[in-house]
């Protein structure tokens, strides 16, 4: 059986940046050099070595309505525009199978700076600022905005997040998810992130230049969306075509939290594994957009790997357009993408500027056959173009788009997939603090090799997730070589992400001055930070991607994991679901009524399970948990959109009458259901409700929740790791793992004997 067999192209395109408030600004201004980088003006920068910044001039009013935090405003006008550019009327009946798929890296950093300004000050804060801090509420509340009623997915894989994103809603269309996509990216300007660079004596003092003087970075903000549609689909609504997205590629470094490799061996490899993906050659791309921040070993490692990949081919030209936006982290590869777009379209390149005549001299010896633009916009026929984004973590991202493709790579061999791996870490009961908390001892790690040095880096979030992993693949009988760590990829699931890390960083430099903020603290701020840790740690690596997406998180993470391989790019995936469980979860539940008297008892974990191909499971005789015979995520727009916990029957009633389609089967086939009830009588109700109008009053539901806590991210992935086990063990034939989260969306997963 092939899949894949769809292409997908470029409808609609929507940007706000520094350089300009839309999509035509942007283009305009990155064409002729025009830089947005000024002083900052956001906060005071006066005891910094470095002022300079890419601050986008409209409120969050002007943005949007003034009710969402700064970096969901700026996703809100980038959709909005790009909305408009495809001629999509979000009125109409499509809008109900329209998905948003949004990348970030700080999300709501300007929030909690807010908040604890206010608390600093011997205020009371907002808690509703404190609320916005998680990334999981930006793809709900932009698709919310807009009635947009298809799957929504957060993606907070630091810098490479915007790129990240665009690969997920490629892989959803070729994989029948959906048919349009809202893809990209946003993120806004913060004295955190400010601060952090600062801390890693990265920025520049100046205006940043690219592959020039490589003195630091110049942070940006900003959001570029894209409109992704099948072909078909865009066809028959008689929708402008700007291009084709062939393929992406996603690889990790497993070398270092924050700096590249010094030999860009990550780097060739996503560059390498894009290519393979879109069905090219080497020989076919003629431009790229690099990642080019500035820094000196990005700078150094990024050319290695350009001119190393590209040698041979006399005909592309590079540049980076953070020497005008700045660099909008996790917007910034979806700025830099429909940039390339536009630049594809349209035949003309911008440049990277900053260069004085000695500097294009320099320039013109070290470049060999690439064609490296500088200062002025460069004006060609561009038929293949790739966007290129690095990332903290060592996460590494590429796209490929084609403006008249005459190679398409739309076939792959589709495989039955296992659970061949299970590892669980979770918490016990704690009477003090009516929480379910987690010991993390020292000897454990010590038995697997991890040693004190090295644990010492890691937040509380990336040592549950590191101790889950490490169990996971010894429980699959993996032990990660040369022969087998570019086949091995990981997908994480998180609620909450770092929070305690995010608000400490920033009551510190509130304390102290953005000017004292903490090289060691700053790097476990940013989401992805629990996946590079345990990519370094095991030696993987392969695909890496972090989704930040609600409580159903855990599940969601096992459903990309699972397409990731059904798409060629792994053979297994790491799939986890971790959540830790700190005082800022306690006081953020509580005010949200989820904890409380006779409400839910929060907990803590992560868990892992691996997940293999049919093909990969045979060749190693590795242990079978269960099959993964169907598996959905679905939402809706009814009811309120201002709640982002609203629950919703005909969501439910569909992600769950999708995975048994998929897998072929009837309501009276099904053993058991591992539900999400967590003792909230409300939810519980609803969700028992649901599952007899579908299954009948004699369909047996286990609730994990009543004896491990609401762990959010880390809960669903238990109900799916004690399914498979419970599978294995002969305690059901099969069953259905499911899990609800942000804005109405429910992931569901059907596992069946091996």
């Amino acid at each position: 059986m092939l899949m894949n067999e769809r292409r997908c192209v470029i409808t609609g395109l929507g940007i706000v940046s520094a350089i300009g408030n839309n999509t035509e600004e942007c283009f305009e201004a990155a064409l002729s050099g025009k830089s947005g980088i000024k002083d900052v003006e956001s906060f005071d920068t006066s005891d910094c070595y470095s002022h300079k910044g890419a601050e986008v001039g409209l409120t969050n009013e002007q943005l949007a309505d003034g009710r969402y935090d700064r970096t969901t405003a700026l996703g809100i006008k980038a959709a909005g525009e790009a909305l408009a550019d495809a001629g999509i009327d979000m009125d109409s009946e499509e809008a109900a199978n329209i998905g948003v798929i949004l990348g970030s890296c700080i999300a709501g950093a300007a929030c909690v700076e807010k908040y604890y300004k206010e608390k600093c000050s011997g205020r009371e804060g907002n808690l509703e600022d404190l609320k916005s801090m998680p990334a999981t509420v930006i793809a709900g509340n932009v698709a919310d905005f807009y009635n947009a009623g298809g799957i929504t997915a957060n993606i907070v894989n630091a810098c490479a997040a915007g790129t990240l994103s665009l690969a997920l809603a490629i892989d959803m269309i070729r994989g029948g998810r959906g048919e349009i996509f809202l893809a990209g990216g946003c993120d806004s300007f913060s004295s955190l992130a400010y601060s952090g660079f600062h801390a890693l004596r990265a920025l520049a003092p100046s205006d940043c230049s690219p592959f020039n003087h490589s003195d630091g970075i110049t942070l940006g903000e900003g959001a570029g969306v894209l409109v992704v549609e099948s072909y078909e689909h865009a066809v028959k609504r008689g929708a402008k075509i700007y291009c084709d997205v062939l393929g992406s590629g996603v690889s990790s470094d497993a070398y270092h939290i924050t700096a590249p490799r010094p030999d860009g061996e990550g780097q060739m490899s996503v560059i390498r594994r894009a290519i393979k993906n879109s069905g090219l050659d080497f020989s076919d791309i003629d431009y790229v957009n690099a990642h080019g921040t500035g820094t000196a070993k990005n700078d150094e490692s990024e050319f290695l790997s350009l001119k190393t990949m590209f040698e041979g081919n006399d005909h592309v030209s590079v540049s980076s357009t953070k020497s005008m936006t700045g660099h909008c982290l996790g917007a910034a590869g979806a700025i830099e993408a429909v940039l390339t777009v536009k630049a594809l379209a349209e035949g003309k390149l911008p440049p990277t500027t900053g260069y004085s005549d000695e500097d294009l001299k320099i320039l013109e010896e070290k470049s060999g056959d690439i064609d490296f633009i500088a200062n002025k916009p460069r004006e060609r026929d561009v038929n293949y173009a790739m966007s290129n984004s690095f990332a903290f973590g060592g996460n590494n991202a590429s796209i490929v788009f084609a403006r008249d493709p005459n190679k398409l790579n739309l076939l792959c061999p589709k495989q039955d997939l296992y659970v061949t791996g299970i590892g669980i870490v979770n918490g016990e009961y704690d009477e003090n603090t009516n929480t379910y908390t987690t010991k993390l001892e020292s000897d454990v790690f010590k038995s697997y090799g991890i040693k004190s040095a090295f644990l010492r880096k890691l937040d509380r979030l990336s040592q549950l997730q590191l101790l889950s992993g490490v169990r996971a693949l010894e429980d699959a009988g993996i032990t990660v070589s040369e022969e087998n760590e570019n086949i091995i990829g990981i997908c994480i699931g998180t609620n909450d992400g770092p929070m305690t890390e995010i608000a400490n960083f920033q009551k510190g430099i509130i304390r102290d001055g953005i000017d004292k903020g903490s090289a060691f603290a700053f790097p476990n701020t940013v989401y992805n930070a629990a996946g590079g840790y345990l990519s370094i740690a095991t030696g993987i690596k392969g695909y890496n991607v972090t989704i930040a997406n609600g409580f159903q998180s855990g599940l969601q993470s096992v459903c990309a994991a699972a397409g990731a391989i059904l798409f060629g790019y792994e053979s297994m995936m790491l799939a986890s679901g971790t959540d830790e469980c700190t005082d800022i979860d306690e006081e953020i539940y509580r005010d949200s009524g989820l904890t409380g008297e006779g409400r839910a008892v929060l907990g803590e974990g992560s868990v892992t399970c691996v997940i293999e191909k049919d093909s990969s499971a045979a060749e190693r005789g590795a242990k079978r948990y269960a099959k993964i015979a169907g598996f959905s995520s679905a939402r809706d727009t009814s009811g309120d959109r201002t709640d982002n916990s609203r629950l919703s029957e005909a969501a439910l009633t569909k992600v769950l009458n999708n995975v048994l389609e998929e897998a072929g089967m009837k309501p009276e086939d099904i053993s058991c259901i591992y539900g999400f009830g967590n003792g909230i009588k409300e939810t519980d109700d609803f969700e028992m409700n649901i599952y007899k109008k579908i299954f009948g009053d004699d369909i047996e539901v286990k609730l994990i929740k009543k004896e491990f806590g609401e762990a959010r991210a880390a809960s669903s992935s238990l109900q799916f790791a004690k399914l498979a086990q419970d599978i294995h063990e002969g305690r059901c034939e099969n069953g259905i793992a499911v899990s609800f989260g942000t804005s109405a969306l429910f992931s569901a997963i059907l596992l069946t004997k091996a």
